[in-house]
């Protein structure tokens, strides 16, 4: 009996520990998933954090962007305007060049014809460059300017270099040498004879012996070979305004 009793007795201490376990256990498994919901939930308010500052970001991004569209805009309106009058100026500019090519061809025609074959060749490159789509206008333009320049020197500039000189039918080799526009010489490469180009008639004219040193001179200053002297040249008297 008393075998039994104890027996009796200890089933219910069994069962309110396995009660409080199980009661224990639920309690723990219970805090973890309030444990995991809390780490979620701070997750969560991390992400949405994040969310809203990088919508932040994003916001003053964009508005940056607009302004740089809009300032975009206005510089691409203003290249627009620039391009039209570019057009324009192209269109006037074109016509000019023409008139100034033609313009220097007759002027290479008419003036003395010192280094002439050289200045007819310049004259027709330009004629060929307006014909030429590679050539940019503003380099077109500039070319035009150049050889402008070019006669401007020769009218301040004395030069020499020999070639060929047409007399009675034949062709001498000769020492040329003009100085500015004023006169243009020529002398045999013996030095013994020299001829001036006279505008009015247009040809070699024969020089005496009182200017061959003078010639001879000339020569040598237009090859720096020689200090700048007064020279004796036949220099033709200007003809009188009407």
């Amino acid at each position: 009996m008393f075998a039994g009793s104890a027996a009796f007795a200890a089933d219910p201490l069994v069962s309110s520990q396995d009660v409080e376990k199980t009661i224990n256990d639920a309690a723990a498994a219970s805090q973890a998933k309030i444990d995991k919901i809390s780490d979620q939930t701070r997750d969560l308010v991390a992400d949405y954090r994040t969310t809203v500052a990088e919508t932040d970001n994003l916001k003053i991004y964009n508005d940056h962007i607009a302004k740089l569209i809009e300032s975009q805009q206005v510089e691409v309106a203003r290249f627009n305007k620039q391009i039209n009058n570019i057009t324009k100026t192209q269109q006037g500019v074109v016509p000019l060049m023409y008139r100034m090519i033609d313009t220097l061809e007759q002027f290479v025609a008419l003036d003395i014809p010192f280094e002439k074959e050289e200045r007819v060749e310049r004259v027709q490159k330009l004629k060929d460059m307006m014909e030429d789509s590679a050539v940019s206008t503003s380099e077109k333009y500039r070319r035009v300017l150049e050889a402008y320049q070019i006669e401007v020197e020769y009218g301040s500039k004395s030069f020499a270099y020999q070639g060929l000189l047409p007399i009675d039918g034949k062709e001498l080799s000769v020492d040329f040498v003009h100085i500015g526009r004023v006169a243009f010489l020529a002398m045999s490469l013996d030095q013994k004879n020299a001829w001036f180009w006279n505008r009015e008639a247009k040809g070699w004219e024969k020089l005496g012996d009182e200017y061959i040193t003078s010639v001879r001179e000339a020569v040598k200053l237009a090859r720096g070979q020689a200090a700048p002297n007064l020279l004796k040249l036949p220099i033709e008297a200007p003809e009188s305004a009407e």
